[in-house]
């Protein structure tokens, strides 16, 4: 039996880590391994789901046929979005004997965040201009603003990243300028989408706590698998109450902001940044309770009770985020039935509050003869 000087399972309060007991999901194509670490590094279980993967880019029909269109005549402005994206155009351009940086060399290049502004230098180009946000739309306001002159008629270049820009793009072609679209690295749909099918089922049943997302395709993809899985509804629904999404910018949240979704973003578009984002608004949702001499925390999968991680099954946990949810009001069996894994009866209800008095202690959980059962709080 579990006792609360030692229960069972349970992680001493000097080890807890901040993700401890919750499931995040992970939708990253790229770095999706670095993400998930940082995540698991604080404690969390991470479910890898990619929801899009990218198309090779020596494979890629469409990006050769981008560069020779820009190869075609002198650019006068280039947009480069990603430095991983403009890198590897220029890495391309070069297995393919085409003369892009030189050609490049003659127009003004923008970079749309520092890195990318690194990527630049790196190739020996100069980067003319950069904002401060890291924004497409602060981009396009410069470029509108008139200061690299007039639109009309210009030839520019827009390195593209996945995300089509189409604010910018259309922008830009509303003002005369004669605009070339580049898309490096195609986002196509996973070969797999086993794991992706079972992402958006636990979203839609509350099994996951937190979804991240690092470009705006993956956003819409998971949004398209809820559709073909027939659980848009509850996705959605999950979304808005209960599992949170974090973006790791405004672009990326695009489409789920456009399904009428609020979405987390960090303050800097990074991994390292989101991962923070995700530490810092998980645990601070879920309010440590005091029950007499004892403090409970009603996470994911998992209780913290005193500061200490007590790992719970199925059903015992079922019906504590039942109690949870409304701490301190009896909650009739036949509402808690409701909670456990595949229903069952009221005897399995009874069994499941038996074994979460084990785990937490009688005072914490109460009976309420022929009422119920409540967190005492």
């Amino acid at each position: 039996m579990t006792t609360l000087d030692s229960p069972d399972g349970a992680t001493p309060a000097a080890e807890l880590l901040p993700l401890a007991g919750y499931t995040v999901g992970v939708t990253a194509a790229r770095k999706a391994e670095e993400l998930g670490g940082l995540l698991v590094r604080r404690g969390a279980r991470v479910l890898y789901a990619p929801a899009i993967r990218i198309v090779p880019l020596a494979d890629d029909a469409d990006l050769v046929s981008a560069t020779r269109e820009v190869l075609a005549a002198p650019v006068d402005l280039v947009v480069a979005t990603t430095a991983v994206g403009f890198r590897g155009w220029l890495e391309a351009a070069a297995a393919w004997d085409l003369p892009l940086r030189d050609h490049l060399a003659g127009g003004r290049v923008l970079a749309r965040g520092p890195k990318t502004r690194g990527a630049i230098r790196g190739a020996g180009l100069v980067d003319a201009w950069s904002p401060a946000s890291e924004s497409s739309a602060e981009v396009l306001e410069h470029l509108l603003s008139g200061a690299e002159g007039p639109l009309t008629g210009r030839r520019i270049a827009v390195q593209l990243h996945g995300d089509p820009l189409p604010a910018l793009v259309s922008g830009l072609r509303d003002a005369g300028a004669d605009v070339v679209q580049v898309p490096v690295y195609r986002w196509i749909p996973p070969e797999d989408t086993a794991p992706l099918r079972r992402l958006v089922t636990g979203i839609a049943a509350r099994d996951v706590d937190a979804v991240t997302f690092t470009s705006a395709p993956a956003a819409a993809s998971l949004l398209q698998m809820a559709a073909e899985e027939g659980v848009w509804a509850g996705v959605l629904a999950a979304f808005a109450d209960g599992v949170l999404p974090v973006c790791v910018g405004s672009t990326t949240a695009a489409p789920l902001e456009a399904a009428g979704l609020a979405t987390v973003q960090p303050e800097r578009a990074r991994l390292g940044a989101l991962a923070r984002e995700v530490v810092a608004r998980l645990p601070a949702r879920d309010p440590v309770l005091t029950s007499g001499p004892h403090t409970v925390q009603v996470r994911g999968h998992a209780a913290v009770l005193d500061g200490r991680l007590v790992e719970l099954p199925p059903g015992p946990m079922g019906v504590l985020r039942a109690l949870g949810r409304r701490p301190g009001v009896v909650v009739s069996a036949m509402e808690l039935l409701g909670e456990l894994p595949g229903g069952g009866d009221p005897h399995a209800v009874e069994t499941a509050v038996t074994r979460l008095r084990a785990a937490l202690g009688a005072s914490v959980v109460e009976t309420v003869a022929n009422r119920g059962h409540r967190l005492a709080v």
